[in-house]
Parts: C-alpha cells; sequence; structure tokens
C-alpha cells in the first residue's frame, strides 16, 4: 500500500513499466512465497509490500503462495500467522492461498521429463560425498560415479525412490548441468530428496520432495508470474531458474529480479536465528515485542502504516546496506504523534504533596491531543497527594536542570505550578515524599506576577492512579552489526526492563493493542497479558528528545 503522494522510483518499476510500453506483458502478476517455517519479520515487510504494492499500482495481482517442500520444519501455526501478517499490513492476496505443494503431480512430471531428456539423474552419494565431488570456490567439482546412469535406470530409479524403496539420505535426484562451472549452484544442484515426514497439507502422500530452486520457478511460471521478485543472495540462483524453465516443456518463462535484502542495526532478519532466540529462552516467543517480527511489533505498538511507510523511505536498490533503527522509529513516532491518545503515567513513583491544598477534588478538562483536536477531551481527577517520577525531582541540581528541586517552581503539566519545600526519607535515606505547595492561580496560565517557570513534570493523582506494570524495551543485541553465528553472544540481557507504576484512572479500561503517548515518557501500548486487575503496557517508543517541555 503506497503511503506517499507519488509511486517511489527504483528499477523495478522502471522495468515493469518499459515491459507494459513495449507490449511484453499486457497483466504484471507478482507473488509473495514464504516458506511456513517460522513468523514474518519486518525484512518480509520490505517484501511484501513490494509486491503487493506493485501489483496495486499497476492494476495487477499478488498471489500468496507458500513454499511447503520440507514439512519436517514447516507448521500450520506458521502458515496462520503469515496469513495474518499479510492481511494486518493492509493487503489482499488474488484469489485462495496458493501451496508450492499444489503443484507436486507437475513438478514430478517435469523431473520425469528432464531425465528422458538426460538431464537428470539418480545420485547414491551421500551428503558428505555430494559436498566433497562439489568442489571449492577455487577448485572445480568432479562427476558422481552414478552421473552416467542410463535413463531407463534413471527413471526406475527415481519411481523407487517415490515408492519409498529408498532410505531418507540414501538417493536423491539431480540436474546434469556441469560440475566445473564457476557457479556452485549450477554444480549438479539437488532438485529431490527423500523425506519420510507428514505434509501439513498433503499428509503421507509424498515421501520425495522438490528442493526450492526446481520448485520455485515452476510454480512461477505455472502461475503467470510477470515478474519474480527476490533478495541478493538469490542472484547466482537465477541461472538455475533459467536453466529448469528452458529445459522442460512449459509455455511461459518469468524473469527473475534481485534486491537488496532489509538489514536494521542492532537485529536480526533471519527466522532460523530467532528461532533459536526462542529456543535458548532469551525471549518469550515469535510474538515477544522485541523481536523483529511482525507479531513482536504489532504486540510492542507497531502500527501497519508505520511499517508500510519504512519500507516506503527505505527504497528498492541493488545494494546492501544496514539501515539505522532510528529510521524505523522516526516512522511510529509520526504515526502515533498524529493518532495516539495522550494520557499520564508515572513509571518510577514519588509521593508529592500539596501542603497548602484543601484536598477538594477537582476534575481538570485535559485535551487528548493537542495535535488532533478532533480527539477530543477527558476529565482527570486532582488532589492534594500525587505521583511523580521519581527521576523529575533533586534536593540540590545546577541551572540546566529543570525540573523539581527544593525551593524552584515547575508546572504540573495541564495544572498548577508548584515549589517544593521539604522531603521525607526513610531510615536507608530514600525519599518517600516531597512537600509543596501550589499556586492555585495558575491553572493553565502564567503566574499573574510574570514570574517565569521554566519546567513542566507529569503526574497522577494518587487516590485514583491505577497500578500498572510498565515494560521498557531496548536494542536485542549489544552490536549494531551482529548477525553471524555469534549472536547469542551479543544477545542483550537487558533488553526488557519492568517498571511497576501508575497511570491515570481514564486508562482502567483499556484495551489490548490501544496505543498511547505516555507524556514525557513514550509511547505506549496495552500488552495482550493485560488484564482489569492488572494492567501492563509496552513502551512502543521513547519521544524524540527526553523532557520536551509542552503548550499549555
Amino acid at each position: 500500500m503506497n503511503e506517499a503522494s507519488e509511486r517511489p522510483h527504483h528499477f523495478i518499476r522502471h522495468i515493469i513499466e518499459e515491459d507494459l510500453a513495449q507490449g511484453k506483458h499486457s497483466f504484471i502478476r507478482t507473488r509473495f512465497p514464504p516458506e511456513p517455517n517460522g513468523y514474518l519479520h519486518i525484512g518480509h515487510a520490505k517484501s511484501i509490500c513490494l509486491n503487493f504494492g506493485l501489483a496495486q499500482d499497476y492494476q495487477g495481482e499478488c498471489h500468496l503462495r507458500f513454499d511447503d517442500t520440507n514439512p519436517e520444519k514447516e507448521e500450520q501455526e506458521y502458515i496462520e500467522s503469515i496469513k495474518r501478517d499479510v492481511q494486518w499490513l493492509g493487503f489482499a492476496w488474488s484469489g485462495s492461498v496458493r501451496y508450492s505443494s499444489d503443484y507436486f503431480k507437475s513438478l514430478y512430471g517435469y523431473a520425469i521429463e528432464l531425465i528422458q531428456k538426460g538431464l537428470a539423474y539418480v545420485d547414491e552419494l551421500n551428503a558428505k560425498q555430494i559436498r566433497e565431488y562439489r568442489g571449492t570456490l577455487t577448485a572445480p567439482g568432479k562427476n558422481s560415479p552414478f552421473r552416467d546412469r542410463t535413463v531407463e535406470d534413471n527413471l526406475e530409479l527415481f519411481k523407487k525412490m517415490r515408492a519409498g524403496g529408498f532410505a531418507e539420505g540414501a538417493a536423491c535426484l539431480r540436474a546434469k548441468i556441469d560440475m566445473a562451472s564457476p557457479f556452485m549452484v549450477m554444480r549438479d544442484p539437488i532438485l529431490y530428496r527423500i523425506k519420510f515426514s507428514e505434509h501439513h497439507q498433503l499428509g503421507n502422500q509424498w515421501c520425495i520432495y522438490p528442493m526450492y530452486d526446481f520448485t520455485h520457478c515452476i510454480a512461477d511460471a505455472l502461475e503467470g508470474i510477470t515478474h519474480s521478485l527476490c533478495t541478493l543472495e538469490f542472484q547466482d540462483n537465477r541461472r538455475l531458474y533459467d536453466w529448469v524453465l528452458e529445459n522442460i516443456s512449459i509455455d511461459f518463462h518469468p524473469k527473475q529480479y534481485e534486491f537488496s535484502r532489509l538489514n536494521i542495526e542492532y537485529t536480526l532478519m533471519s527466522k532460523r536465528k530467532l528461532h533459536l532466540l526462542i529456543k535458548e529462552k532469551k525471549v518469550t516467543g515469535w510474538d515477544d515485542p522485541r523481536m523483529p517480527t511482525l507479531s513482536g511489533l504489532r504486540r510492542r505498538g507497531y502500527t501497519p502504516t508505520s511499517i508500510r511507510k519504512f519500507c516506503h523511505r527505505i527504497g528498492v536498490t541493488k545494494q546492501d546496506n544496514q539501515v539505522e533503527m532510528s529510521a524505523l522509529e522516526a516512522c511510529i513516532r509520526e504515526d502515533l504523534n498524529k493518532n495516539a491518545p495522550r494520557a499520564l503515567a508515572v513509571l518510577d513513583p514519588v509521593q508529592l504533596i500539596i501542603d497548602n491544598h484543601s484536598n477538594a477534588k477537582e476534575w481538570l478538562t485535559v485535551p487528548n491531543n493537542l495535535n488532533n483536536p478532533g480527539m477530543g477531551h477527558r476529565q482527570m481527577p486532582f488532589n492534594r497527594v500525587l505521583y511523580i517520577d521519581r527521576a523529575d525531582f533533586r534536593e540540590e541540581a545546577n541551572k540546566k536542570y529543570k525540573r523539581l528541586m527544593l525551593g524552584k517552581e515547575v508546572r504540573l503539566r495541564h495544572a498548577y505550578v508548584v515549589k517544593a519545600k521539604y522531603v521525607e526519607k526513610n531510615a536507608q535515606g530514600m525519599i518517600t515524599a516531597i512537600h509543596c505547595e501550589y499556586d492555585p492561580e495558575t491553572l493553565n496560565k502564567n503566574p499573574s506576577d510574570g514570574r517565569k517557570i521554566r519546567g513542566v513534570i507529569h503526574w497522577v493523582s494518587a487516590d485514583d492512579a491505577v497500578p500498572a506494570q510498565m515494560r521498557l524495551y531496548h536494542h536485542l543485541l549489544t552490536a549494531p552489526h551482529a548477525d553471524t553465528s555469534l549472536f547469542l553472544e551479543v544477545f542483550n540481557s537487558e533488553s526488557l526492563c519492568i517498571r511497576q507504576g501508575f497511570v491515570e484512572p481514564s486508562l482502567a479500561n483499556t484495551q489490548e493493542g490501544k496505543t498511547y503517548q505516555f507524556e514525557r515518557e513514550g509511547y505506549f501500548c496495552t500488552d495482550k497479558d493485560s488484564s482489569e486487575k492488572h494492567l501492563v503496557f509496552n513502551r512502543t517508543v521513547s519521544l524524540r528528545g527526553e523532557n520536551t517541555l509542552y503548550d499549555f
């Protein structure tokens, strides 16, 4: 979904527009082909926005097709989560959901065709031997001793594979291309392997499963995909993509185009590594708000609009790069700044006692969002005993400190000017209460004598405050560029900080997924763990600058 008034220009758009202008295609059809072996992360969001966005912009179609060729790692749970994420981002696939397994009979037939043409053979080398025979980046591979079997023998052996006559790993079907090719992917790649695993769609109908590189191009052709878009790590695989289609009797030949994958600082863009974090109990699950999964971002409070905007801004290129986390955070701030209601919350509370207040409860009329007047107002209680944040008070401080200190004045947000007089402390020397006086003439206005009030702090009424748990999140990793085999060593053990605080009473009946700006604290989202008796909020993102001063 294109959030901008103009379409973003990039090389894939230029290719599509040129193809349309030259009559190469009259209709654009793309696809999003995830493997259902985990939850989608924000890197997949870039591909979703690209494929579905192009189809929308050119009045074409985009298919959702699950690459379900490895039943050992695939689950229905992942299929449902992927469908949910695509829809949450605001997109709809054309027709019914498709599966690579829909084409298993056709794929098997094309494998038979390659064998009949002398372009595929059944190999009985084991996995280790196949790796050894393949060679290296600097040394060519060597032919398997089974490479020159007759067509008849290969047909018989492949049918034996299909019938379950071999043990797993005892045989595979390989393409016969060139073991001396400078491209490793062309050194007789495996087309089929044996797996005695129940398939989530087809049960036990098959015990041989096609490889991705064999499946993907044929599925694209059968569906009439005009532009097959993938990330740069599949650039060499394009040679195999074309080889397969050129050597089978299929009418349509899509073209593959590669773009750079999304990498973001301080996090991971690998389902395998994210799964390992779950397995090692570093996080609580795929939707842990620290995870870069779409379900984790959704739970943390990110919106579809913010993610689409982020994908639009980073663009589509052929150059790998590392995107700063601040780019993603800027997009959610822009969205929530306009659309999230304001509320007052105290994360680390200490009592503020107004000695000259009568303790008669007042109800203050407070705007829900100054940037969006249409969001209206709410009523908020104010009385003698309040909670403020402990960090907003010091007994002594230099002139740069603009919050509350002894003998100095600040404004209570949406309320009065107060001056701190003295404090109470416990036996350990910790402040337990701050005593102050307020100026009753300063409700949302400056003092009449012209004195200037430099600071504003937030508060909640102690009598009406609602207890709440605040979950504050930090980077998943301690190093910005750590997508390596050592990523567990740089997992940030302080990526979650829990505070017990209070929120204003208007939030007592908040609903899961509801986002707020807790003024001066950041943007927060009601977590799914929240209940009427136990409110839980996730901090989505901090404010752009700390302790920003506000208008009255």
